[in-house]
């Protein structure tokens, strides 16, 4: 069998490496919150994948995150591919998130006087970045989500969720087809993008040896249908609920390839879906102060942030 190596040698990289290992300029991330969530490392040659239970608020989480991105990072382009929310539904959440109006008024188009100045703040925030997010429409295969990505120049991936984007080529089943899939988005990666990947999660056995998804049990095994997908990531969260509080959740950190996995306290506040850390973040790099900096700042004219009731009506 004679066939072609590739490699390189250690010589061949090392000029450059050196280099680069004593430019003091860290990888570049984009910012997508204050405090602990400012220990999320989103960015060009990442995959970052976050599971969950159903109706856990992973979309939530992940919508937040990329918009918290493109609100700080003028020059970022979004491509989001939602296979079960259309726009106008992720758009409404987004608004709830960033007026403080409850998600049930906007939805329903139950919007009063009481509410105006919110909206108006809400949807000038939205406008700012509208033309950088852009929606992938139907059909939600891997290769009309490329070719979105390069005709809109999209740097920043978000896939929601992963079981349900078919790649190219025929597979024999499910978990050959999300092994596939992740094949192809480390290799997005590889090229520069930033990969934002939300993944189903499988039941678990609890304490009782009943099928569940209790938060003790869930792990890296839990991500459905591939081990590729934990594999292939660069970080892998699991939302997992609190016990006796609703609103309290911990973004379970399984995986870091970059440094020592970090859980995250936050609360998911559902009628504004929105998640806020509730601990302070460690100090971050110097070159990512000002990405923090400026986030913090939209964040503070946020009117979800400022008005007291939480946006009560």
């Amino acid at each position: 069998m004679n066939a072609t190596a590739k490699y390189q040698t250690a010589a061949d990289v090392f000029d450059a490496w050196r280099d680069a290992l004593f430019s003091g300029a860290a990888p570049p991330l984009y910012a997508v919150g204050t405090g602990a969530l400012a220990t999320v490392e989103l960015g060009p040659g990442r995959v970052v994948l976050v599971g969950g239970l159903p109706g856990g608020g992973k979309t939530a989480l992940a919508m937040q995150w990329v918009t918290d991105a493109l609100r700080a990072v003028p020059t970022l382009r979004a491509v989001v591919a939602n296979v079960e929310m259309s726009a106008a539904v992720l758009l409404d959440r987004q608004l709830a998130r960033l007026s403080g109006v409850p998600l049930d008024a906007i939805a329903k188009r139950k919007l009063g006087a009481e509410h105006a100045d919110r909206i108006d703040r809400g949807l000038a925030t939205l406008e700012s970045v509208a033309e950088r997010l852009a929606f992938v429409a139907p059909p939600f295969d891997l290769g009309n989500i490329a070719a979105t990505a390069d005709d809109f120049g999209g740097s920043l991936l978000l896939l929601d969720y992963v079981q349900r984007i078919r790649p190219p080529g025929e597979h024999a089943d499910k978990r050959g087809s999300v092994d596939a899939l992740m094949d192809y988005l480390r290799q997005f990666a590889d090229a520069g993008c930033a990969v934002l990947a939300v993944s189903a999660v499988a039941r678990t056995k609890d304490k009782r040896g009943r099928s569940s998804y209790v938060g003790d049990g869930l792990g890296l095994a839990s991500f459905r249908e591939s081990s590729e997908l934990e594999y292939g990531a660069d970080t892998a969260y699991v939302l997992v609920a609190g016990r006796d509080d609703p609103e309290a959740v911990i973004l379970r950190c399984l995986k870091h390839r970059h440094g020592e996995p970090v859980d995250i306290s936050l609360r998911f506040e559902r009628r504004i879906q929105s998640f806020r850390p509730t601990e302070p973040g460690p100090a971050t790099p110097a070159d990512r102060g000002k990405l923090t900096a400026s986030l913090r700042a939209l964040w503070g004219s946020t009117p979800a942030a400022a008005d007291d009731d939480g946006g009560d009506e």
